[in-house]
């Protein structure tokens, strides 16, 4: 399954209206913020239909899973946008994550604790809030809102650590275009990037990572943010996007499709965005001189030109700009 979703979802009372854009998407937030209320109006429309007493409209079914058989039924389940609250252990289990994977569904997740078996987009986790876009409406209108906003455009300061979350392509780029100004290490893995980051506590630190993938380790950082550590974060879809983005390829179709990639992923073929922009940059370029090797990074790309073409996108100051 691919593409967006509107989703609304209304009874008398209360009104929800949202998109879904991706495979994966979380909802997070305290008590009483209407994330189980969601739920249960989708769950009573399922069941019920018309005469629930509740209004869902959307292109394709909504389907709420849980309990002890979620399995059984979640096999039963195709081409839907499958919620989940997180009230059900299961999310957390990588058979869980194998059924996701396997599955040609969106799942939207009701959830407070990181789910590290799922790689879900740090722009694709949100709170609920009330709004006033229907001011004159006698529902209750509420609205998903980006809890971490987007990392993609970030503004640096006098960080001298550049850490990168993988030691392939990606990595030995970033070495390679910023090692005058940086000192630039590995985490290799995403989940070594918290334990980094308590390592360096003393450095002013900017984190590299992919942003498709990296939901599930976000709370944490943000919590060292809060704390006071001078962390920025630079979180662009991939290194591979990032390439595809820069058009050193020159292909007009890529350059569309990068409009609204939801358009072109197909949920079952790939777990992640990430993974698709790799594919897809591996595809295009191969039997060219910038042909990709995600595991080692083909010096065209640490060429001026082409270098500065991926650089322009990328918005980190050099120190030595700075001064």
């Amino acid at each position: 399954m691919k593409a967006k979703f509107d989703i609304l979802v209304q009874n008398n009372r209360l009104r929800y209206e949202f998109t879904v854009s991706r495979n994966i998407t979380i909802i997070r937030g305290d008590s009483a913020t209407g994330k189980t209320t969601l739920l249960e109006l989708l769950a009573a429309y399922y069941n019920d239909g018309d005469s629930s007493g509740v209004l869902v409209r959307c292109d394709v079914p909504c389907v709420v899973v849980g309990g002890q058989h979620w399995r059984e039924n979640l096999s039963l389940v195709r081409n839907s946008i499958v919620f989940i609250d997180e009230c059900n252990a299961f999310v957390k289990s990588e058979t869980f994550a194998v059924s996701v994977k396997e599955s040609d569904n969106y799942y939207v997740i009701v959830s407070r604790d990181d789910l590290p078996n799922l790689p879900y987009s740090v722009n694709e986790i949100y709170g609920i809030r009330q709004s006033s876009k229907y001011a004159g409406l006698k529902q209750v209108y509420n609205e998903l809102y980006q809890l971490y906003g987007s990392f993609e455009k970030v503004e640096t300061a006098e960080e001298k650590l550049l850490l990168a979350e993988d030691s392939n392509a990606g990595y030995e780029f970033f070495k390679g275009a910023y090692a005058e100004h940086f000192t630039c290490l590995s985490a290799k893995g995403k989940s070594n990037i918290f334990k980094l980051l308590q390592q360096y506590r003393k450095e002013n630190v900017l984190v590299v990572a992919d942003g498709a993938a990296f939901g599930c380790e976000m709370e944490k950082i943000m919590q060292l943010m809060r704390l006071g550590r001078r962390i920025v974060l630079y979180l662009p879809e991939s290194f591979e996007w990032l390439v595809l983005k820069s058009d050193v390829l020159e292909n007009t179709e890529i350059k569309a499709m990068l409009e609204d990639p939801s358009q072109f992923i197909d949920s079952k073929e790939y777990f992640s965005w990430e993974r698709f922009f790799t594919d897809l940059l591996i595809q295009e370029s191969k039997g060219t001189y910038l042909h990709y090797n995600k595991k080692s990074l083909n010096p065209a790309y640490l060429q001026e030109r082409i270098k500065e073409r991926i650089m322009d996108l990328v918005p980190i100051q050099p120190i030595k700009q700075r001064e």
